[in-house]
């Protein structure tokens, strides 16, 4: 399934891309992200519930990032399975700066097999549109978060 796309973020692209590199960051942001453990250079051990239709599960596996070209690109590698199936992705994000803040285009294939292709193409197609939006809509958030002042508890006003 090739899967594209882009999302304006409203943050510069170096700061989209350390976003998109933080461990933390991106556990937090990727639905129905368990853990997610450095476990080598941009390597990542990762569990994951997924739940489609009436079928869910764990996922376990890898993400890696590869070919880093900060700030403007980089290849993200998804290697996942699990007792509904398997998944495996591969794709690259290009970050462009434009008046707004940076936008993220997206370009892969993603391969499942296992008990969740069985839900079809379309079902699949959409869920992961939706899993996409919501990983931007909150990695928008972490943005937010991350660039609030820090105060100080006897701060003086």
């Amino acid at each position: 399934m090739k899967i594209s796309g882009n999302q304006t973020l409203n943050m510069t692209p170096q700061q989209a891309y350390d976003l998109l590199h933080d461990p933390g960051v991106l556990a937090r942001c990727m639905p129905g992200c368990e853990s997610l453990e450095q476990i080598g250079e941009g390597e990542y051990a990762m569990k994951m519930k997924m739940a489609l239709a009436s079928i869910s599960g764990l996922f376990q596996g890898k993400v890696k990032t590869a070919e880093p070209n900060p700030p403007e690109s980089f290849r993200l590698i998804v290697d996942g399975t699990g007792k509904i199936g398997f998944m495996k992705g591969d794709g690259v994000l290009h970050l462009s700066p434009i008046e707004a803040g940076t936008q993220v285009a997206f370009e892969g294939d993603v391969q499942v097999g296992g008990t969740i292709a069985a839900v079809g193409q379309r079902l699949l197609d959409t869920t992961a549109r939706m899993l996409i939006k919501k990983f931007f809509d909150r990695l928008s958030s972490e943005a937010v978060i991350n660039q609030e002042p820090r105060t100080q508890p006897n701060a003086q006003p």
